[in-house]
């Protein structure tokens, strides 16, 4: 007997949703693209092409569901249209996986999960930190006992792209709901997953724009010849050590489809109109005393997050980029190292780990484990954050959760 073809719509066809999650889904025997949905209509074509069958194509998601018997959807639109597509998208019957964040504020994942609990369909957050081999064996060290009660945890996230961020719409704050929660949300899961979910109490945050700014270009600009407003049209870039020389080479990211919304992911990072930050650090404190710091640092020659886990019978440090735990227990001199083996896919093989995770819940084979509640206390956490640093002051959470 033949499977269930499961068929898909992608929310955003940009490269999360089309190279990640989309070409993931073409590899697998019983599931299918039939449709993506976006208001760039040249860089919804172009992506199109990249499957074996040509999806259709429609520019909303009430367009999509009228025309479309899907499912399930992939959400990776910009942040700020994540809740409006997804309550879209289960208010028409549709399971839904949300890339992170959920939203950027609770009021907009409240607002997921009041449609997630109304039609009865199923809502995953797409946490694929969750799914990265060295951090499930992290957690298994936690969970069987060898740190003792953890106390502190903390994390350092070095990221060598600071144009990922600063180039792109992830930029303002209006659109990402700041990079505490566009990028921190992932961090904050990862401390409220291995600590099994207390309850965040009091955020405080601290961050700006130290480098990233017209004073800091990596090299001299001559008189009348000003530099940006792109890489691709920099008078500079052959010069340029930031230079992103990579992007406009395809239709998705060419001129055609810069005309659609004026939208170009290759602006000159340094001289970019932005109000997130390039640098900060967070500290989280749950009702158990627990306490969480989070660092974000993208002007760095590195990229990789480094946890140390502080329990009272043993610490734990952790390379991402290594794939390697180091656990020394309190009262010995041994060391313990664990070298995790390498996997393939997007993001260290978290990426796939992620998509067949819900792959097996709309199957019907597995329970959701990373659901729209986490996504909106991650959310919180982030929203937190971004108040603390912006009015200069501690944020109780339950100030964001009982409005």
């Amino acid at each position: 007997m033949s499977k269930k073809i499961m068929k898909f719509g992608i929310i955003g066809s940009g490269s999360r949703g089309i190279s990640c999650f989309g070409m993931h889904l073409e590899k697998c025997e019983d599931t299918e693209v039939i449709a993506l949905c976006d208001p760039n209509a040249v860089r919804m074509k172009a992506a199109a092409k990249r499957f074996a069958k040509t999806p259709n194509l429609y520019s909303s998601v009430d367009e999509m569901a009228d025309n479309e018997e899907l499912d399930a959807v992939i959400v990776t639109s910009p942040d700020y249209c994540h809740a409006d597509n997804s309550v879209a998208a289960l208010k028409r019957g549709i399971n839904v996986l949300v890339d992170k964040p959920l939203a950027t504020t609770v009021k907009g994942c409240k607002d997921i999960l009041a449609a997630a609990k109304e039609t009865g369909k199923t809502v995953m957050i797409g946490f694929n930190l969750r799914h990265d081999p060295t951090l499930k064996r992290l957690k298994q060290i936690i969970d069987d006992g060898i740190l003792g009660k953890v106390f502190m945890i903390e994390n350092r996230e070095f990221y060598n792209g600071g144009r990922t961020y600063m180039s792109r719409w992830n930029r303002k704050y209006a659109l990402s709901g700041g990079l505490w929660i566009h990028k921190g949300s992932h961090d904050f899961d990862v401390f409220n997953w291995l600590l099994n979910f207390p309850k965040p109490v009091k955020v405080s945050a601290t961050a700006g724009i130290n480098v990233l700014n017209d004073k800091n270009l990596p090299f001299e600009v001559e008189e009348g010849k000003p530099a940006g407003p792109t890489c691709t049209k920099c008078a500079y870039k052959k010069i340029c050590p930031d230079c992103y020389k990579d992007v406009g080479t395809t239709e998705e990211w060419g001129e055609e489809a810069i005309k659609e919304d004026n939208y170009s992911k290759d602006l000159c990072m340094y001289l970019s109109d932005k109000d997130t930050h390039d640098n900060g650090i967070a500290i989280v404190e749950y009702e158990n005393g627990v306490r969480a710091s989070h660092l974000e640092c993208f002007v760095t020659p590195i990229s990789d997050r480094r946890y140390t886990i502080i329990g009272d019978r043993g610490q734990a440090e952790v390379s991402l980029h290594d794939k390697k735990i180091t656990v020394q227990p309190r009262w010995s001199e041994e060391v313990i190292t664990y070298k995790i083996p390498e996997t393939h896919g997007g993001h260290g093989g978290a990426d796939p780990g992620l998509v067949n995770s819900f792959l097996e819940i709309i199957r019907g084979n597995s329970n959701n484990t990373s659901t729209a509640e986490h996504g909106m206390l991650s959310t919180a956490i982030g929203q937190a954050a971004e108040l603390s640093g912006r009015e200069e002051r501690m944020v109780f959470v339950d100030e964001l959760m009982k409005k």
